[in-house]
């Protein structure tokens, strides 16, 4: 037997343990890996600069260094999340629906974990700690498979939550961390133990993970993400909200790629942005009607369809709201867009014919992320038109189950029309 379907085992048997824990037991132990992180933090910082030194040796990407630079501000920060989730109601045994099916016989709709679930991620150590987490708190086993680049950061997050947890009376076996490429390609053939993968990275990443197993994926690929500058825009607010949408931090998968703008603001508002841009290092590449405002480089076809990650940006100038509606659902990932415009009809003309799981008006791309929202932390984005879709944080790591009471009950009875249904719903 291989070493990860022993990983696996453990984590099904643990999982069917967790499902039944009670929340104060999963505070408890939240609580205990925040403090075990603070108190190790020195380790951790030390475990991920070597593991930044090596990747820099090894010419990592810039975009993936940054998001696998974890230093004190990134360890508190998942502190933060982590104490945000304790605070959160538990999700799992809730009764979300309740009928009457006869006297004496009553059927509940009741929330329950998925069960076992397989994360992949890259270079983000906080993904680590994010994930694991929202599993614990949802009642959820985790197999866990972080890229190389954090090789180092990753074990000794795993083993501060393995240890605490333990200590907590967590059933042991419920963390399990994956480290070679192989595990992978294994973790696609075990249907039989894992319920569900979410996989973060590239499209062709997610789509290779989607062709190639039985379980189900929550796909979370591309961040083409858009702001559309409306003609009824605000121009001092469209520039702040572009500008943070860009530039506040470019390496993550909700960040401005393509800004649309009005023809009729054209003229006055891209200069104004090409000023601001400049002065924070941003490329501009454009239409042809753009560059008949600003000097910049062509976009190509391919610009459109580009998630850069870095401090690039593509301008197109449209002729109507409609026109940039219909850019967006073309184009566009269904991660995040963004409308300024202080026309309510458009902003609601914007939100509901956008085919993304976030839509804005007059904010940033950036908000779109689970802790923002209050999920306390989030596994990823959800671009999928499943049970989950956007930031998938607490309410999508659940499912449901059935419980049927009755007192004896039989079906023979009302096939011969003895007794009959009522079907009535009840208060829950």
């Amino acid at each position: 037997m291989s070493d990860i379907i022993k990983k696996a085992e453990l984590a099904k048997k643990a999982s069917i343990e967790l499902a039944a824990a009670g929340t104060q037991l999963k505070d408890s132990a939240l609580k205990k890996i925040a403090e075990a992180l603070n108190e190790r933090k020195d380790e951790i910082v030390k475990a991920n600069s070597e593991d930044l030194e090596r990747s820099e040796k090894e010419k990592l990407a810039l975009p993936l260094l940054k998001r696998l630079k974890f230093d004190y501000g990134k360890i508190q920060d998942v502190i933060d999340g982590i104490n945000s989730l304790i605070k959160l109601p538990d999700p799992v045994g809730k009764t979300l629906a309740a009928t009457e099916l006869d006297e004496g016989l009553t059927l509940y709709k009741v929330s329950c974990p998925i069960g076992v679930i397989g994360i992949i991620f890259e270079s983000r150590p906080d993904a680590l700690v994010q994930i694991s987490t929202l599993c614990l708190k949802s009642g959820n086993a985790v197999l866990l498979k972080g890229g190389s680049e954090a090789k180092n950061t990753n074990r000794i997050l795993a083993e501060i939550i393995k240890e605490a947890t333990e200590k907590a009376g967590i059933p042991s076996g419920w963390i399990q961390l994956l480290e070679t490429r192989d595990d992978v390609n294994e973790m696609l053939k075990l249907d039989e133990y894992i319920d569900l993968i979410i996989p973060r990275g590239s499209n062709e990443f997610v789509k290779y993970i989607m062709d190639n197993s039985n379980i189900p994926v929550l796909g979370h690929a591309d961040g083409i993400c858009h702001c559309y500058v409306d003609e009824y825009a605000d121009i001092n607010k469209a520039l702040d909200i572009v500008i943070d949408s860009k530039t506040q931090y470019v390496a993550v998968c909700n960040a401005l790629e393509t800004l649309l703008v009005h023809g009729s603001i054209a003229e006055k508002f891209l200069p104004l942005l090409k000023s601001e841009m400049e002065k924070r290092n941003v490329e501009l590449v454009g239409c042809e009607k753009t560059r008949k405002f600003i000097e910049v480089n062509p976009a190509t076809e391919a610009d459109w369809k580009t998630e850069y990650l870095d401090y690039k940006l593509s301008v197109r100038v449209v002729d109507s709201i409609q026109e940039a509606i219909d850019h967006i659902n073309m184009y566009g990932s269904g991660h995040t867009d963004s409308i300024v415009t202080e026309n309510k009809e458009n902003a609601e003309l914007f939100m509901n014919l956008v085919d993304s799981g976030n839509v804005f008006w007059n904010c940033s791309t950036r908000f779109s992320d689970g802790f923002r929202y209050g999920f306390g932390a989030e596994v990823g984005i959800s671009t999928n038109k499943i049970h989950a879709r956007g930031p998938v944080g607490l309410d999508g790591l659940i499912i449901y189950k059935y419980k049927l009471i009755g007192n004896g009950h039989m079906v023979a009875d009302y096939a011969s029309r003895k007794r009959t249904f009522k079907h009535r719903k009840l208060d829950i």
